[in-house]
């Protein structure tokens, strides 16, 4: 299956970062790609009033930032992975960070929400997702055409039980939709997306954004398709907006496993 990620540079405006999105998966689907990742956030990544969160931004699931992705993965026969959104919760002045898998058809296949809240400091700003985001408390597992997708987002990589949880649960793809800051990836990004391809057996599937946040908060891009084996398909750059491309084949999987086979 051949699959493409997009890296991208979301800003504060809305509209800009759908149509950016959007051009760039006609550009993937024109390659032939079949499975097609936004990186977490991709909507929107601008500057939040601190007395409102994201209230503002958030939306229902549809809604306007993943409904133009419904209409574009029927008309091209694909599967996107909208990378997250925030999605309102009635009644909450919280929203979740929320993953949407859409297949082929246009239809919403699964909704992942974030489980593990980043609470940081990153060059002397303090981030606290858990301030204004409620936790999401589910495992999703769900089909892309033949394959078996495990959702998670950005800082839920940290914490390797989801991710076996997945493997357990018969997943080979691992996705990781992020906003992963420059400062911790140059740090720990490869190294984690490495050992969790390598100690579940999975393809691992990452797209990251670059530019900086409305708090200045620079992303790591280098997007990354790694195989089993801890292989690195597919790596982008630190610095541009791009697609990057990888063919993924059972038989690796297979192969991994013939060599190191799961615990029983």
């Amino acid at each position: 299956m051949k699959t493409a990620l997009l890296q991208l540079n979301a800003t504060g405006d809305k509209k800009r970062n759908v149509e950016t999105a959007l051009a760039l998966v006609s550009r993937a689907a024109g390659k032939k790609a079949k499975f097609i990742l936004l990186p977490e956030a991709f909507n929107f990544r601008g500057r939040i009033d601190p007395r409102r969160g994201f209230r503002d931004i958030a939306e229902k699931v549809p809604g306007p930032s993943t409904a133009p992705f419904m209409e574009a993965a029927k008309k091209y026969k694909v599967a996107i992975l909208a990378g997250s959104v925030c999605e309102s919760i009635p009644g909450s002045k919280k929203v979740y960070n929320t993953s949407v898998l859409i297949d082929a058809r246009g239809r919403i296949a699964a909704k992942y929400r974030k489980r593990n809240l980043f609470d940081a400091v990153i060059g002397g700003v303090k981030i606290r997702e858990s301030g204004r985001i409620r936790r999401g408390n589910k495992s999703v597992t769900v089909k892309v055409g033949a394959w078996t997708a495990g959702l998670s987002i950005c800082y839920d990589l940290r914490f390797p039980g989801l991710y076996q949880e997945y493997a357990r649960a018969g997943a080979d793809l691992l996705c990781v939709p992020s906003v992963f800051t420059r400062e911790t990836g140059r740090a720990h990004w490869e190294i984690l997306l490495r050992a969790r391809a390598i100690e579940n057996r999975c393809f691992v599937l990452a797209p990251n954004q670059i530019g900086k946040d409305g708090k200045g908060v620079a992303s790591y891009g280098n997007s990354m398709i790694i195989s089993p084996w801890g292989t690195i398909l597919a790596r982008a750059s630190a610095d541009k907006e791009e697609i990057v491309f990888a063919d993924l084949d059972h038989g690796e999987i297979a192969r991994v496993k013939t060599i190191l086979p799961p615990q029983k």
